[in-house]
């Protein structure tokens, strides 16, 4: 009876972790996350503008760009009321609602992007293996298409996540080792069997970014053999520097995933703010880069930020 007494249908807040051993300097480092948190959200949001705006950028690419800087806005704002509030405030009580919330729209917005990734890798590989059939293959209605069935595929994956959590009993103390709730960490803390959330938890993970970066790496490996046929060296150089920019796109959102898993593996007993910084970036720093990489690497893209930012400061 004093287990069950403890285990309440309302159980107690959550507490989220800051930046292990450098609380006294919260309000210091809430400065860089805070431009972090504004680069990302207003580069993107300047992609965003730019290809509504400039219709000779309502091409697949940047259509599907256009998808990457919205899944990435996402990630961003889901993020951002926890980690400033902990930064600015020491404001670490979330209710089990807004936990099971934040943590369903974090993981539904990374699926998302990484199937607009896997979308991107597609894109790329028609216009170097199909070039003059690319805008046929690639129509306006098929890119909807792609992108309504990302973002159902996204959430079906990871709607049954926070049900399945929501029904078990938290009974210990609910203190999460993020400033944000991430479903591998929620899953340590009720004291109830978790074999069923690990297994779907693991399978999502398998079937969607898992299978997501196996594609991406057979699409490359594709256009690399299209590349190599090439007869003239200027047209494989052209080629694949159409492809630069999501290449770094995909680095820099599969390496710090990666990173973290090894990391959970093989250095258990690393400190824990390695453990904090690791997990975070790869939330981070696609959003923060990706704006700027595609905005330098790709030409249509800065001279269309040129011309909204010079279009703006002529009007009255």
């Amino acid at each position: 009876m004093g287990v069950l007494a403890n285990v309440t249908l309302s159980p107690s807040p959550f507490f989220l972790t800051g930046i292990p051993g450098l609380e006294a300097q919260h309000g210091w480092l809430s400065i860089p996350f805070f431009a972090m948190y504004m680069v990302a959200i207003m580069g993107n949001t300047l992609i965003l503008a730019v290809v509504r705006v400039d219709s000779s950028l309502h091409e697949p690419m940047y259509l599907f760009l256009s998808m990457l800087a919205i899944t990435e806005v996402g990630v961003s704002v889901s993020t951002l009321p926890t980690v400033m509030g902990i930064l600015w405030f020491n404001a670490r009580e979330i209710s089990l609602g807004g936990c099971l919330a934040q943590m369903f729209f974090i993981h539904t917005f990374s699926c998302m992007e990484s199937g607009v990734l896997l979308a991107m890798s597609y894109d790329r590989f028609v216009a170097i293996y199909n070039p003059l059939r690319y805008t046929a293959i690639l129509t306006l209605p098929r890119i909807v298409s792609m992108g309504l069935g990302i973002t159902l595929q996204s959430v079906a994956f990871m709607a049954p996540l926070p049900f399945l959590l929501q029904g078990l009993p938290f009974c210990h103390a609910n203190v999460l080792s993020h400033s944000y709730c991430l479903h591998s960490d929620l899953i340590q803390l009720p004291c109830a069997d978790t074999t069923m959330n690990s297994i779907l938890g693991l399978s999502i993970v398998l079937a969607s970014f898992g299978l997501d970066s196996l594609l991406i790496v057979f699409s490359y490996a594709l256009i690399l053999r299209t590349v190599l046929g090439m007869a003239s060296k200027e047209g494989r150089l052209k080629a694949l520097n159409t492809c630069a920019s999501h290449i770094c796109a995909v680095l820099l959102y599969y390496v710090p995933m990666i990173g973290v898993s090894v990391m959970h593996r093989a250095a258990k007993h690393a400190s824990p703010i390695t453990h904090t910084l690791l997990s975070s970036a790869y939330l981070f720093v696609p959003p923060v880069l990706n704006p700027i990489i595609y905005s330098v690497k790709t030409k249509p893209i800065r001279k269309g930020i040129l011309s909204l930012i010079s279009h703006k400061r002529v009007l009255p």
